[in-house]
């Protein structure tokens, strides 16, 4: 197996990571039967864009990677938020 198999391989598990995620709040919603993003969300969408980011870093794709890295801080942020309102409660 050549490294080049391996990222294409780290590559599609953190694809595979990131769309899950909408798997996940597409069940969560149907089961509550109105629109939510649980938490499980926004800790997949960190581990599949993290993925993906060291896949376009190892790519040197500056698009995919200034796209990953944005989406990261995004992602974090709601994570804080989160985290931020559970301890007012």
């Amino acid at each position: 197996m050549t490294a080049n198999s391996i990222w294409i391989g780290i590559g599609l598990f953190g694809q595979l990571l990131f769309t899950s995620r909408f798997l996940v709040q597409w069940i969560v919603s149907e089961r509550k039967r109105e629109s939510v993003i649980p938490l499980a969300f926004w800790w997949l969408s960190i581990s599949g864009g993290l993925t993906l980011l060291c896949y376009a870093i190892w790519r040197q794709d500056p698009v995919f990677i200034l796209g990953q890295a944005t989406g990261l801080i995004v992602y974090l942020r709601n994570l804080v938020l989160i985290r931020r309102k559970s301890r007012e409660v």
